[in-house]
């Protein structure tokens, strides 16, 4: 087996394949992708309404528990991350949401040129292929598929006119003008099935004879000479293979592996190094540094609603027939995302864009889906999607295979309390609704309470991630920055990151569809210097 590659791209997540893709498309350029996960192709990730199977299960999920929480009553949150060919994509809810415009020019503002809006949003319309048509807003035939939901349950319908009442507006695209108002979500399916960035980056690619796949291969540290990244170091079952990269390494492992692999080189500051008997090779202060995350509470009902998704006898009965007609048309239940529909609005007016995420669930997802509970219902998810608080990732061991200690600080900043509960203040009206009022059983937990002392308690006790770490390799120029605005690491020569964690902030809504925009620029970065050397 070779071991040198012009490229070697760390980590086959949403920006990796991405990455992968477009730079072996110049078949005179040859590109090693490493993945520490195996195959994206199995029945439970292609399937969309498997999605909390993979959510639960360890098979394809990093499954990371973050250190006890000071703003979760001391509680240990979950963190599930993909752990096969795909990444989290392969494991998410596949909804697809881009951020607002405000988001990138906030980072641009910050000094990271080349990063506002109108510079990412060719980039977002190159990788899509929206089945709704392109416009000004949104491309066609690109990689990634970008559907409308095939079969919505009907309470959705009961959610929209809830918002109606309510004095909200519907929005035909969430990623269009504007992100206020509520709707359907598009979703990254293709036929009825998920269409991961596996999918859509790897799987129409995988003949190339200049692009080289490599899966349970976990990257132990990074190769370092005269300051000059030349490879990385990977273990394969009991082997050990050191990986060489001519040109550059391109370090895409997340929001927790890029971070984690860094420090793992001696690459960070001293105090996260030395108590593992790491040598500083190079230091980098905010390596781990400006970890941010989504924090999320949960109302659910339950309801007798024909088509909600649940455990009962009538749901067992039904599945046959569920089974049946996915597999004639992909359609139905199995078809499902479960997460359908949602909204976006302002607790704050004076903020640039909405502050609030709404996402409505067609069952009762409750503690992650860990903690079943009988009989079928609804859910709405409740999202302060531009947080204050600010959380740090280091390492437990020396060890690259155990998993790095993560501390994403829910709810440490009193401001996010305080939005998270106006947030859920109108979610509860929305859910007490008349639209509503023909299929609402009884509330779970304090879903219902008109208490502010028992909302808050309740907040505390069960909140939890959203889903969307990012930022422990920000992209700037101030003193915790990782990567300049073209994603090399500073001081270091032939070493890039380019996945979740270069976002100096967190963007408003899911981070899936950001992360392979991110991949996309990188490559083109990459391509574009390399013309002109």
């Amino acid at each position: 087996m070779p071991n040198a590659f012009d490229y070697v791209i760390i980590g086959a997540g949403s920006a990796g394949c991405a990455i992968a893709n477009r730079l072996s498309e110049d078949p005179n350029t040859s590109v090693c992708l490493i993945e520490a996960g195996g195959s994206h192709r199995h029945w439970s990730v292609w399937v969309p309404g498997a999605v909390l199977y993979n959510l639960v299960s360890r098979q394809r999920n990093w499954s990371f528990a973050t250190v006890p929480q000071q703003g979760l009553n001391g509680r240990r949150g979950y963190q599930p991350r993909g752990r096969c060919l795909g990444g989290s994509s392969s494991i998410n809810a596949m909804i697809y949401i881009r951020g607002a415009r405000q988001d990138y020019d906030a980072w641009a503002a910050l000094g990271n040129r080349g990063w506002g809006y109108q510079d990412v949003l060719p980039f977002f319309m190159q990788c899509e292929h929206r089945e709704a048509g392109a416009d000004a807003f949104h491309g066609t035939g690109g990689e990634l598929n970008v559907a409308p939901v095939t079969t919505p349950g009907s309470i959705n319908e009961r959610f929209f006119a809830a918002c109606q009442e309510f004095g909200l507006q519907p929005n035909p695209d969430f990623n269009g003008a504007s992100q206020e108002g509520y709707g359907y979500f598009e979703v990254t399916h293709r036929h009825g099935e998920r269409w991961s960035a596996a999918r859509a980056y790897l799987d129409p690619i995988m003949q190339r004879p200049n692009l080289k796949i490599m899966t349970g291969a976990l990257a132990e540290r990074l190769l370092i000479e005269n300051d000059t990244a030349t490879g990385v170091r990977v273990r394969r079952g009991r082997s050990h293979h050191d990986l060489l990269a001519k040109r550059e390494v391109i370090l895409s492992a997340g929001a927790f592996g890029s971070p984690q692999l860094l420090l793992l080189s001696g690459i960070g500051p001293a105090d996260k190094l030395t108590p593992h008997g790491i040598a500083q090779v190079h230091d980098l202060p905010g390596v781990g540094e400006n970890l941010q995350d989504h924090p999320d509470y949960v109302l659910s009902y339950d309801s007798d609603l024909a088509d909600n998704i649940g455990i009962s006898l009538r749901g067992t009965l039904r599945l046959p027939g569920e089974l049946l007609r996915y597999r004639r048309e992909r359609k139905g239940i199995l078809a499902s995302n479960l997460a359908e529909s949602g909204a976006f609005f302002y607790v704050d007016p004076t903020e640039p864009s909405p502050d609030i995420q709404l996402i409505f669930v067609r069952a009762v997802v409750d503690d992650h889906g860990r903690k079943l509970h009988t009989g079928h219902g609804y859910s709405l998810h409740v999202s302060v999607i531009r947080p204050k608080s600010r959380g740090r990732l280091w390492l437990n061991s020396a060890d690259p295979s155990e998993a790095p200690a993560i501390d994403p600080a829910f709810l440490e900043d009193e401001r996010d309390m305080d939005k998270l509960v106006a947030g859920t203040r109108l979610a509860q009206k929305l859910l007490q609704s008349k639209a509503f009022s023909d299929v609402r059983g009884k509330p779970y937990y304090a879903s219902a309470t008109t208490s502010e002392d028992e909302l808050r308690a309740d907040i505390r006790a069960r909140a939890d991630t959203q889903y969307h770490p990012v930022g422990t390799c920000k992209m700037g120029r101030d003193a915790l920055a990782v990567v300049d605005d073209h994603l090399r690491v500073h001081g270091l020569r032939q070493l890039r990151v380019a996945d979740a964690s270069i976002m100096p902030n967190l963007i408003s809504g899911n981070t899936n569809a950001p992360s392979i925009m991110i991949g996309e620029k990188c490559a083109h970065l990459i391509r574009e210097e390399a013309d002109h050397s």
